[in-house]
Formats: C-alpha cells, sequence, structure tokens
C-alpha cells in the first residue's frame, strides 16, 4: 500500500472471463476500492467461443474504474515450467499500461495468484475465495448458460441467449 493512505498505488486481475459475470464484477469493484490504478487483463486466444475484444469491451463498460487491456497470446498454462512462467511474465510486463510503476497488488478469487504475485513483485490479495458474495463462477454459465442468465449484465446476457441458450 502507499505510505499515504491505505490503497495500493496499482493493482492487477488476470482472467479469461468467459463469460464476464457480476462475480468478476464484485471482484474488479472491490479491488478498485483498495487501489489508485487497477488494471484489468482479458486473457484471449483465437478460436474462444467468446472473442477476446468482446469480452474485454463487456468489462471496461461494466467496470468503467478498471483499465481493461486484451492480453492475445499463444501460451498454454503449466504452473510447473519455469520457461512458460518467464513467456507469462514478459507478457504481462509488455501489456502493463504503467511502465516502471507496479503492480503492486494482484487481485483474485483464486489462491494461484500467490506465484503471480511474487514473480511480479507484488502482494497476493484473495478476494472471496469461497464465491459467498456472488456465488457463481464463468465454468457453471459455460456448463448451464439458460441456468445463470440472472448473474450476467444485460449486454452479456443477450450475447449468452443469442449464441449459447439458442444454439
Amino acid at each position: 500500500m502507499s505510505e499515504t493512505d491505505d490503497r495500493y498505488r496499482t493493482g492487477l486481475i488476470v482472467g479469461r472471463f468467459c463469460p464476464p459475470h457480476l462475480g468478476h464484477r464484485f471482484v474488479i469493484g472491490w479491488a478498485a476500492q483498495r487501489c489508485e490504478r487497477l488494471v484489468v487483463f482479458v486473457n484471449t486466444r483465437d478460436g474462444e467461443v467468446v472473442p477476446g475484444a468482446l469480452r474485454a469491451q463487456w468489462l471496461q463498460d461494466m467496470t468503467p474504474e478498471a483499465t481493461v487491456v486484451e492480453v492475445h497470446h499463444n501460451l498454454e498454462t503449466n504452473f510447473d515450467d519455469e520457461e512458460l512462467w518467464a513467456q507469462w511474465i514478459d507478457l504481462f510486463r509488455s501489456k502493463w499500461p504503467f511502465p516502471d510503476d507496479g503492480p503492486h497488488a494482484v487481485f483474485s478469487s483464486d489462491f494461484y495468484i500467490d506465484e503471480l504475485a511474487r514473480r511480479l513483485g507484488a502482494e497476493a490479495v484473495v478476494v472471496d475465495p469461497d464465491r459467498s458474495a456472488v456465488p457463481i463462477s464463468a465454468t457453471l454459465i459455460r456448463e448451464y448458460p439458460g441456468e445463470y442468465l440472472s448473474y450476467l449484465a444485460p449486454a452479456v446476457r443477450a450475447w449468452v441467449e443469442e449464441n449459447w441458450v439458442k444454439a
């Protein structure tokens, strides 16, 4: 946290947000209250069911208090591969919009962020790991889209209804 108050100068949230839902909105809002500047990286790859640019736009619309950055890549995820970790950190540093300033904190509902935060020289802040504030996950929405529409912002809900529920 900064010396002048109880807020971090910069914070980072990383995810696929496929699709973004109100639980994501909760975590981003919670983190934004604790940061002077918050960045949300939307990890995207070719061929995903929801285009990455669309997910990033939805998140920016849902969370104007954050800076949303689409991070398009072709990297795998393997937490045991040091070379892959180095590639991820290089990618994230190349997309970070505040050169020489942060991130100071990495926020997530998942405990895997401890290692990411360590490698970025930031503090890991786990937010609502039990998802009690908003009991939803993107996995549930992808598996049962029609059952969880109430957890989606209107634009996301309309897209999901058109492309997943009716498909």
